[in-house]
């Protein structure tokens, strides 16, 4: 079991930044690729981010290329997703998920999830 800690979410005005985190325990976290996903009100939930267990690929949906930025310090068992220039079309919940051998953009393929935190853009 990996359990996944969100955290860093808040109120910005769009053009603002965040920077959130997600705290891993449990099973090694460096043998783990990681996603960020995001889910808004009557939405389905979409993919934003992943990157490889060793931190060499990621992958961003196109909406955020540029603009966020996937990282990860497996030392602190921690991934990142810092968000600049933020749009109100940002506005969601958003999760981190882990599994071991899937790092696409599906998220019903990953194995263990967050519990989310609020990300709002206002305009």
């Amino acid at each position: 079991q990996v359990q996944l800690v969100e955290s860093g979410g808040g109120l910005v005005q769009a053009g603002g930044s965040l920077r959130l985190s997600c705290a891993a325990s449990g099973r090694t976290f460096s043998n783990y690729n990681m996603g960020w996903f995001r889910q808004a009100p009557g939405k389905e939930r979409e993919f934003v981010a992943t990157i490889s267990w060793r931190g060499d690929s990621t992958s961003y949906r196109d909406s955020v290329k540029g603009r966020f930025t996937i990282s990860r310090d497996n030392a602190k068992n921690t991934v990142y997703l810092q968000m600049n220039s933020l749009k109100p079309e940002d506005t969601a919940v958003y999760y981190c998920a882990a599994d071991e051998l899937y790092r696409g953009s599906y998220f019903a393929s990953y194995d263990y999830w967050g519990q989310g935190t609020q990300v709002t853009v206002s305009s």
